[in-house]
């Protein structure tokens, strides 16, 4: 039985005998009888289980150290303490020894120990609801997905190309280290090219959303970006939809959609979890998610907020300019102008990717990214350039050489269409939904400069 089935119900429990597998939190024994915090995972809650000097093994019992795994048949009852419903036990069997020196010992450990520990940390409350968190709001963007007619597309992860065009990408290679000095032969390499790591599986996405009309990936991507910020990781999950005969204003209706979707399934469906984050990690958190639920998105274009931010009564740490990016700072401020989620689009084209859609004023594109109030930037999109001849010209441009990417402007020739798309970054939802501010502490080993543990 599961201990999430006797919380979930216990009123159906009471009074009767059951038997739950899992492990010790805690343990306080005396000298006729003892206290086990009782863990199986398959909740946020714990129970205490009572035993006493009745029990044939008692003194082996009171032997038990944290971290031991144990099965425990008894009756379940109303406590006698601060909890609901106790266990009164009938018997308490060792599964597995757990020795003194187990480093999860019940007391408070930094966040920063625990990624030294990061194969333990699971077994500590924040990280158990951390990471159901994860699996809850991954469920939900398949679910959301899925119920609105997208084909899921496995991107794959060795490429020849660049989709960010910032040559930040981890090689692949068999060719020895000790011979890859100076201009190296790839075609005997094992693909026969240079190949890396993806940055993105949109340009591969294109392919199957002018086939399918609507497709998503949801899958790990790579940056070889030498970054030891709260926000940036080597190794980290991408959902990036793409989506024929739509343009930004319904790609922009579909961000929002499948962003209050997932946050409202997961406040319904991990509601211990985030009631743990709410009352430990962020005074708050849940308000402020209800509040983007029920929010007006604001759309203005980029040019209209360096305008609000020239004309604020503030002093910038990094002033705001037309075509340029924003701060943090700005996204702070607008958010906090516009008090909720805010689109802002037709970035100017010198900052922004090769494949999005030029405007007739020729200065801007198609872009479009949303910022929410308490984490600034959580997805960018944008329409895609589908001129064949505007395309060529802006690779041009940015000295993009077509070679390796005729088939992505092919597109373009066989049957092009209008068509949009966004990325976000999974973990940086999560850094939102958790309060948990270190994308170290959201993803379950973090690959990170000098960082590459287990």
């Amino acid at each position: 039985m599961d201990l999430k089935d006797i919380i979930k119900d216990k009123e159906k429990y009471l009074d009767k005998e059951v038997s739950i597998c899992g492990w010790i939190r805690n343990h306080r024994d005396q000298k006729t009888f003892g206290f086990i915090d009782f863990s199986d995972g398959t909740c946020q809650s714990h129970l205490q289980v009572v035993y006493d000097d009745k029990l044939s093994n008692f003194e082996d019992i009171k032997k038990l150290l944290v971290g031991c795994a144990i099965k425990v048949t008894g009756l379940i009852c109303k406590s006698k303490g601060n909890q609901d419903i106790e266990m009164q036990a009938t018997s308490i069997e060792l599964l597995g020894n757990c020795p003194e020196d187990y480093p999860i010992q019940p007391k408070r450990h930094t966040r920063e120990f625990l990624r030294e520990q990061a194969y333990l940390r699971p077994r500590t409350n924040l990280f158990q609801a951390v990471f159901r968190i994860r699996s809850v709001a991954a469920y939900a963007i398949h679910k959301y997905f899925q119920e609105n007619g997208y084909v899921y597309f496995h991107a794959p992860l060795i490429t020849s190309s660049d989709c960010e065009g910032a040559g930040e990408m981890f090689q692949v290679t068999t060719i020895p280290l000790d011979k890859i000095k100076g201009d190296v032969d790839y075609t005997k390499d094992f693909f026969g090219k240079m190949t890396n790591l993806t940055v993105s599986g949109q340009l591969e996405a294109e392919t199957f959303a002018m086939s399918y009309k609507k497709t998503y990936t949801f899958g790990p991507t790579f940056r070889a970006e030498n970054s030891n910020t709260k926000t940036h990781a080597a190794e980290f999950w991408m959902i990036e939809p793409e989506i024929a005969f739509c343009d930004l204003d319904s790609d922009m209706d579909i961000m929002e959609g499948m962003l209050k979707y997932v946050v409202k399934y997961v406040l319904e469906n991990a509601k211990e979890e985030m009631e743990f984050c709410d009352k430990f990690v962020e005074n708050g958190l849940i308000d402020k998610l209800n509040k983007l639920l029920n929010s007006n998105f604001t759309r203005i274009d980029h040019k209209d907020v360096i305008k609000i931010l020239k004309e604020a009564d503030v002093k910038w740490e990094f002033e705001p300019e037309y075509g340029e990016d924003i701060a943090k700072e700005h996204e702070k401020y607008i958010t906090e102008y516009f008090n909720g989620p805010v689109f802002i689009k037709n970035w100017p084209k010198d900052i922004k990717a090769f494949y999005m859609k030029l405007n007739p004023d020729n200065e801007t594109v198609a872009a479009v990214d949303l910022e929410v109030p308490g984490a600034g930037e959580l997805m960018g999109g944008s329409q895609r350039e589908e001129d064949y001849d505007k395309l060529v010209k802006r690779m041009q441009e940015l000295g993009m050489k077509s070679e390796g990417l005729e088939w992505y402007l092919n597109l373009r020739r066989y049957g092009g269409c209008v068509h949009s798309g966004f990325g976000m970054g999974f973990e940086r939802l999560l850094i939102y939904l958790t309060g948990v501010d270190n994308i170290r502490d959201v993803i379950p080993y973090p690959r990170c400069p000098k960082s590459c543990e287990y």
